[in-house]
């Protein structure tokens, strides 16, 4: 089997400090090295949001170290799929890439309670990406 990952993931939001991060969390969760995970953000916050590391740690996926990142264009380009969750026009469109755009609330501000149903909806959303990603890379 190649050790090469079946496909890299760049996911972006403003800050790169919630929704961004906990998506990272997951699909590096789910898929382990099988696919290349990165999270950038256009207007990248100081910290993840102490709210989403604390949902991420009751389902026993830790993000503590993550850090927010700049969005960069290289970043882009060695990206296969770019999913953007409200970041708009800020995230630079190269052909050859599958951009999702997915529509979550923004957990800035907001309790662990509220950052629960996010969380819950991002998972559902890495679980249905890893079965595309599968299906594509087995060429069914």
């Amino acid at each position: 089997m190649s050790s090469s990952p079946l496909a890299s993931v760049l996911f972006v939001c403003v800050h790169n400090a919630g929704r961004s991060q906990m998506a990272a969390g997951f699909l590096h969760h789910l898929a382990g090295d099988r696919i290349e995970v990165r999270s950038a953000g256009s207007a990248p916050g100081d910290r993840v949001n102490p709210a989403a590391v604390e949902a991420m740690r009751e389902i026993g996926i830790d993000i503590t170290a993550a850090k927010p990142k700049i969005l960069t264009t290289e970043a882009v380009q060695a990206s296969d799929y770019v999913i953007t969750m409200g970041c708009g026009d800020a995230c630079p469109v190269f052909p050859g890439k599958k951009y999702l755009d997915w529509t979550l609330e923004d957990p800035a501000g907001k309790g662990v309670e509220a950052v629960r149903p996010i969380r819950d909806e991002i998972r559902t959303r890495i679980e249905a990406l890893i079965t595309e990603i599968d299906a594509v890379a087995h060429g069914t």
